[in-house]
């Protein structure tokens, strides 16, 4: 016999088991949620719809999926900042309309929504002197758009100029974005990945610090 035959190997614990794996949190998994919306066929007919309904009745800018679409699929872009673009100014002649044609019935009742009403007589006064400026600032910023477009509206503003002015604002929003991602793509999507939360939090202040200084200066 050999030395093999009578040595024998120590017995070895196993192997500790892997660590499990945290759950994702409702906010990583609301963010992967949106990314695997914008990779779908659909995404582009979703981007039109919001930036449609964005420009007369609905609070949540295009921007929301704007940015993670183009992150997703770089190559699309400027496609996607287009259609934004003009599904927006489609949207912003529709909340023309309400404030020119329906006011009383439909456009007070969701001005009074975002608690804009009682403020509005006096906001009008003096609203078509400033008409074209405001409509570019808001179509630039955080400020509730659709606020603008139904006020467009109410107090005759000029309709050329008034499509003008919003195809030049939501023009140089969407397509700034768009080319944002699409050059600094990777580092822009790791520093939203690996600071979520952050994003998150300023993103929302900055959609609430529109409506609070839409609120002041009405």
């Amino acid at each position: 016999m050999t030395d093999e035959n009578f040595s024998q190997s120590p017995s070895q614990a196993p192997p500790p088991a892997p660590a499990p794996t945290p759950a994702p949190s409702p906010l990583r998994r609301l963010y992967d949620w949106t990314l695997e919306l914008a990779a779908k066929k659909h995404a582009a007919w979703a981007l039109s719809f919001v930036s449609f309904i964005e420009s007369s009745v609905f609070p949540i800018p295009p921007d929301v999926l704007l940015i993670p679409m183009v992150l997703s699929n770089r190559a699309k872009a400027w496609w996607y900042a287009f259609l934004c673009t003009v599904a927006s100014v489609l949207g912003a002649l529709l909340g023309y309309a309400i404030g020119a044609l329906l006011f009383e019935t439909v456009a007070q009742p969701i001005l009074g929504f975002y608690g804009y009403a009682d403020k509005f007589d006096e906001f009008a006064e003096r609203y078509n002197e400033w008409g074209v400026w405001v409509v570019l600032m808001a179509g630039l910023t955080p400020f509730p758009f659709k606020v603008i477009t139904i006020a467009s509206g109410a107090t005759g503003l000029g309709l050329p100029v008034f499509i003008l002015a919003s195809i030049v604002a939501r023009g140089i929003r969407f397509f700034a974005v768009a080319g944002l991602i699409y050059v600094f793509g990777p580092p822009v999507r790791n520093f939203i990945e690996k600071r979520l939360g952050l994003v998150f939090a300023v993103s929302l202040a900055i959609l609430v610090g529109g409506f609070v200084v839409a609120r002041y200066m009405i």
